[in-house]
Parts: C-alpha cells; sequence; structure tokens
C-alpha cells in the first residue's frame, strides 16, 4: 500500500507542478498581449504629439520669418489690429453691416 500511496503522491505532485506551470504559462501570454497593447497606444500618442510639435515648429518657423522680415514695432501693430482688435485713438473705424 505504500507504494500506492507514493504513486498517488507522485501524481498529485506532478499534476499541482503541471498546472502551476499551466497558470504561470497564462499570465505570461495575457502580460506580454497586454503589453503589447500599451506598446501600440503609446507608438499613437507619440505620433500624435511628434504631429503636434512639427505643427508647431511651423508656426514658429513662420512667426521667426515674419519677425526678420518686419519692422518690430508694425509688427506689433499689425498684431494688435489683426488679433485684438485695437485702432489708433484718431482713426476711424467703420463695419460693413451689409453681409456682403
Amino acid at each position: 500500500m505504500t507504494d500506492a500511496r507514493q504513486g498517488k503522491k507522485r501524481r498529485l505532485s506532478s499534476f499541482a507542478l503541471f498546472a502551476g506551470f499551466a497558470v504561470l504559462g497564462v499570465y505570461l501570454v495575457l502580460s506580454l498581449i497586454s503589453t503589447q497593447v500599451e506598446i501600440v497606444a503609446k507608438r499613437q500618442q507619440l505620433a500624435n504629439v511628434q504631429a503636434l510639435v512639427d505643427e508647431q515648429s511651423a508656426q514658429n518657423t513662420e512667426l521667426q520669418r515674419t519677425m526678420e522680415a518686419e519692422d518690430e514695432e508694425a509688427y506689433i501693430e499689425r498684431i494688435a489690429r489683426e488679433k485684438l482688435g485695437y485702432v489708433s485713438p484718431d482713426e476711424q473705424v467703420y463695419v460693413d453691416m451689409s453681409g456682403k
């Protein structure tokens, strides 16, 4: 009977070892899949940020070109008129209300 018990214990420990390796294998596969999904998401995020950087760099280059091409005072006046709606104190502004 002792051989039967030892054989049963051996089979039980072999099964437990196999089950442990199976659980570990499933965990590793799921971790790998999860990591791959995160990598794809981060690469997409990196591409989006890189596009924003490229766009901002183009804007910076345009602004630098504008600053170098124009007189600084004329540039400030143009921005004040176009972006902020400022006018000179002696200037009269007419608004076309006809909708054309």
